[in-house]
């Protein structure tokens, strides 16, 4: 059975009222809070001098930079791939 709630939460001063499932309401609040903490940096630093859609744009590029970050700092290829070439040459040396 699916456990659904309706929360309502604030961007940038923007109303947003979604439904979800109940164990996901921790995370969504938080991430709520933290693009209002960055939007609020950014709204300090520039001051009136960015319009709200700018602001926005700025931290959904940084949240995107952010992310693509951390999946590169997890990318186990590189060392996924050295293991194995690595494994083959005791095998053949073991072998031989």
């Amino acid at each position: 059975m699916d456990d659904k709630i309706k929360i309502n939460l604030q961007i940038a001063g923007i109303p947003l009222s979604t439904t979800i499932l109940r164990v996901d309401e921790e995370v969504m609040r938080e991430a709520a809070k933290q693009v209002n903490t960055r939007v609020d940096a950014y709204r300090k630093h520039y001051a009136d001098s960015v319009s709200t859609e700018k602001i926005l744009a700025m931290t959904a590029f940084q949240f995107s930079l952010d992310n693509l970050r951390q999946r590169q700092r997890h990318d186990t290829a590189p060392y996924d791939k050295k293991i194995g070439e690595l494994s083959e040459m005791l095998d053949n040396y073991l072998k031989g």
